[in-house]
């Protein structure tokens, strides 16, 4: 009677374990699933045949084939304008020919470096040998542009461009085959390539030399020059892919999930950190992203909490400026409410040593309930900062929660190492519970209550001493740098700036573009005074600074 008594007893007791050791086994099996699918995934996107995945070409769009074809199988309803796809375009504008080339006495100087073709210059070819310090008909005349800079140092209405425009006017009507510029003074020039310059093509090829330029070249002012000048120009766009998919649960709410997949290609956009015409392969970044999206969205295709809806984003130009995603968010291919948006970008390297980043973290006060308790086991920072270098920072300047999920950068950040074999394939699972954990404590929370945070300044990359602190608009084709945002308690603020405002000049400086503007904030330090000049509608502003 008493071993039936022991036998009642334990029986439930080895039922409870047993269903423990099933519940870890069936656990352990889909981890391992998530960890093969998200190797298989950041192999195929990272592999060199798709060339580093640049924004508009053959390697972005047989990245985002692979990434259709994955939601096909899964059933993902498309969410694009044209199935899974949104096509938007990338206003390059103007650029030189590759075949567009400058020899001195049979020396090839090097673009940008030693020359620089003027954007509203006429292209052609020349051979001939000019003196510099003669102006005759039928030759290549040179100018000097010291005493003009001089006379107008004081001449805030004194306009580099117009004179530069009057002095070709003038060569060409004297037969002078191009006008040659350079600055022997010390005074600021603003002379500079503008690709998004619209103006009347000048009748003569114009060339200005930089310092550099002048130096190595130009140092013998009596001497004759042998000159070859080949020069072209092309207005360049290029078609970019955001793939958008949806699992709809008819709920009020959607919550988006997004990540980048496009990366640096060959290099060509000037944004990677090494160099060499060689393949960047963007594992980290965000082939890493990319997979733990698709993965994601496998594991809510499977079962998804039923109170939202769930818009899976992949958006291409994010390494241009977030091109992708404000341009969904400016051309939205269907109508929702959205609840919030999680970001995953560059999440491949979990170290415990280096914590994971979750950004975002004061856009709503519900996130610091449900990440305590999503994250427990991670070693992770916060960052309250609603905007930052990702997509995410595009949402939140439409006032919706978001969260940015990054393990850091590393040294393998925007260079050809940054490869498959150094990713932490169990860490990247890790994200994906923890995104998934996210969406389930939320789920029946209704839409969250949104937070204005501080704004960051510029992207993972960039090193200033001074900040305005602005958030430039990447995507602008005018002149000069328009604002996107701009930070509480910061510069920008206190002196009124707002988005939209176009920003012209900085004391001596002027500046054409985004890459522009922030060579120009490299010049100054904490503690310099000067005038910022900038653009408000049709009406120009100046409002003096310091840093």
């Amino acid at each position: 009677m008493r071993k039936w008594v022991v036998l009642a007893v334990i029986s439930p007791v080895l039922l409870v374990a047993q269903s423990k050791r099933k519940q870890r086994a069936a656990l352990e099996k889909e981890d391992a699933q998530i960890v093969a699918n998200l190797q298989k995934y950041v192999q195929y996107l990272a592999d060199d045949k798709l060339e580093g995945r640049r924004t508009g070409t053959k390697g972005e769009l047989l990245a985002g084939e692979y990434i259709v074809a994955q939601y096909k199988q899964l059933g993902l309803l498309p969410a694009g304008s044209n199935g899974y796809i949104q096509e938007f375009e990338i206003n390059e504008g103007k650029q030189i020919l590759d075949n567009s080339f400058l020899k001195l006495d049979g020396k090839l100087l090097e673009l940008n470096e030693d020359y620089i073709p003027l954007a509203f210059s006429k292209g052609g070819s020349i051979k001939s040998a000019p003196s510099m310090a003669m102006n005759e008909s039928g030759m290549p005349w040179f100018k000097d542009v010291k005493d003009v800079l001089e006379d107008n140092k004081t001449n805030p209405h004194f306009d580099i461009e117009a004179f530069i425009k009057r002095e070709v006017a003038n060569a060409a009507a004297k037969k002078a085959t191009a006008l040659f510029l350079y600055n022997s003074s010390v005074l600021v020039d603003n002379i500079q390539f503008n690709k998004n310059d619209t103006s009347a093509i000048t009748p003569i090829p114009v060339i200005y030399f930089t310092k550099e330029g002048v130096k190595k070249y130009l140092y013998d002012h009596t001497a004759s020059i042998n000159i070859e000048l080949e020069l072209g120009f092309i207005n360049k766009t290029r078609k970019a892919h955001n793939i958008i998919g949806l699992i709809d649960n008819k709920a009020a709410n959607t919550v988006i999930l997004g990540a980048h997949y496009d990366h640096l290609g060959f290099g060509e956009d000037k944004n990677a950190l090494d160099t060499g015409h060689i393949i960047h392969n963007g594992a980290d970044d965000n082939a890493s992203g990319t997979a733990a999206l698709m993965e994601l969205a496998r594991l809510l295709k499977i079962k998804s909490p039923i109170n939202n809806n769930y818009l899976i984003m992949h958006f291409s130009g994010e390494e241009l400026g977030l091109l992708g995603s404000k341009y969904w968010l400016e051309n939205p291919t269907l109508k929702i409410n959205a609840n919030y948006m999680i970001n995953m970008d560059m999440v491949g390297r979990y170290d415990t040593a280096k914590k994971l980043t979750i950004g975002g973290y004061g856009t709503s006060p519900e996130w610091g309930i449900t990440i305590p308790a999503a994250a427990s086991g991670f070693v992770y920072k916060i960052d309250s900062a609603g905007s930052g270098p990702s997509d995410h920072a595009s949402f939140y300047r439409k006032d919706i929660p978001v969260l940015f999920l990054f393990t850091g950068s590393h040294s393998d950040y925007h260079k050809s190492t940054d490869d498959w074999d150094k990713i932490n394939y169990k860490g990247q699972k890790d994200i994906v519970r923890l995104v998934y954990k996210t969406i389930e404590l939320t789920d029946a929370k209704g839409k969250l209550v949104f937070t204005k945070t501080a704004e960051q300044q510029m992207g993972r990359g960039a090193r200033f001493t001074v900040s305005l602190g602005v958030i430039p608009d990447y995507g602008f084709s005018g002149t000069g740098m328009r604002i996107d945002g701009v930070s509480a308690g910061k510069i920008a603020e206190k002196t009124g700036l707002q988005a939209g405002d176009i920003l012209l000049q900085l004391g001596s400086y002027k500046f054409v573009d985004v890459n522009s503007y922030m060579q120009t904030l490299a010049k100054f330090k904490k503690g310099d005074k000067t005038i910022l000049l900038y653009k408000r509608g049709n009406e120009e502003k100046q409002v003096e600074i310091e840093f």
